[in-house]
């Protein structure tokens, strides 16, 4: 199947100008100014004249089964749908346990991302939840990383936070170490992805780690870093050490303290490049809000669109589109170690990206070279969506 999308203006994410894209099956095949076809090639043309193509967005922290249940059973949120994901612009995600590895799995959390991946997107996961020890397929951390394909990394690890298992410094360092060998063996990030809370510990136990052990900084990514400006902080020290730091996007149902517009101001004003930033939506996941004796007041849900809502927001803030690009784009890949396929627009890469007009409302999705959302609407649905 061949499809040429002519005279769109590109960001793969910089600013490449007016391309032609030839994708061929599921692949980006050619990018050039003007790509001329012969005439046995029955191509499906598509017009972006006016419009903007960029990369698909990835969202690395979805709780791809739902997350919650902190007020029993009937707080448990609900999984997540394919049109969900596509409408907001995504075409890979990273899905996450969370709180509860009780009453969910990760062989679970694997079936749903198999299922996603059938349904037309691209799909990874993390094994592991909050908890100690991490639940596993295989037993061993290392061996999930290292032998099952969607498997690149362990988390999200509860730290700072009264839902986790307190980890120690010891318990920590070795997560880590199964992590980063598990990564070396099966060619993957072995990322050890942080839920961080707002207790007083913050990152000290990683920061410990980077300095007394010699597991690289760049094993680790953090998130919710945006709770208090005293954990902002904290994390824009761990940056200018070298690390990556990930920002939980604000949204009607919750917002942390911080806006992401503020944090992500001071975090460059603070000397941290672009590159060492992304944004996840933590979808699907529960966002409770507790009182100082740890007793659950409120409870709401992310959603998957307000990655894109706050791409939105950013740039009307006075970012470029091309930082604010990265950050959901080619940064997420390189975290997770899926950049020679997605993140940016290039030929062999995955054809994966969207068509926006000058509003930047999408328009078009194409993931693995299927159109997903047309005219704003989706195309391909879930196998139980109405």
């Amino acid at each position: 199947m061949f499809t040429l999308i002519r005279g769109g203006t590109l960001y793969g994410p910089e600013k490449m100008g007016i391309r032609d894209i030839l994708i061929v099956g599921r692949t980006i095949a050619k990018i050039s100014e003007k790509i001329n076809l012969p005439d046995e090639f029955k191509a499906q043309t598509i017009s972006a004249q006016g419009k903007l193509i960029t990369p698909g967005f990835i969202d690395f922290h979805v709780h791809l089964l739902g997350g919650g249940g902190e007020g029993g059973p009937r707080t448990r949120t609900p999984e997540i749908t394919l049109s969900k994901i596509t409408r907001a612009g995504v075409t890979t995600v990273v899905g996450c346990l969370g709180t509860d590895d009780v009453s969910r799995r990760v062989e679970t959390l694997l079936a749903k991302a198999m299922e996603l991946e059938e349904e037309g997107i691209s799909t990874y996961i993390y094994c592991g939840s909050y908890q100690f020890p991490p639940l596993t397929i295989t037993g061993s951390v290392r061996k999930d990383i290292a032998l099952i394909p969607k498997i690149i990394g362990v988390g999200e690890v509860a730290i700072s936070d009264h839902r986790s298992s307190q980890p120690t410094f010891e318990e920590l360092c070795r997560l880590a170490a199964e992590a980063r060998v598990g990564g070396l063996l099966g060619g993957k990030a072995g990322l050890v992805h942080l839920h961080v809370g707002s207790g007083p510990g913050r990152l000290d136990l990683i920061i410990r780690i980077v300095k007394e052990t010699e597991i690289p900084i760049s094993q680790f990514l953090p998130t919710h870093l945006t709770r208090t400006e005293t954990l902002l902080r904290e994390a824009i020290r761990f940056a200018r050490m070298g690390g990556n730091i990930d920002f939980t996007v604000k949204g009607l149902e919750l917002q942390f303290p911080l806006a992401t517009t503020r944090a992500l101001k001071m975090t460059l004003d603070e000397g941290v490049s672009i590159d060492q930033i992304t944004l996840s939506s933590d979808s699907n996941g529960s966002m409770p809000i507790f009182d100082d004796r740890g007793r659950l007041l409120r409870l709401a849900v992310g959603e998957i669109k307000n990655l894109y809502l706050e791409f939105k927001e950013l740039v009307k803030e006075g970012f470029s589109l091309e930082e604010i690009l990265k950050l959901i784009t080619i940064n997420p890949a390189r975290r997770a170690g899926i950049d020679r396929y997605k993140g940016s627009l290039e030929e062999g890469k995955d054809a994966d990206l969207l068509i926006l007009n000058k509003d930047l409302e999408i328009e078009s999705v194409i993931a693995k070279g299927q159109m997903m959302v047309g005219q704003g609407k989706a195309l391909v649905k879930g196998t139980f969506e109405e």
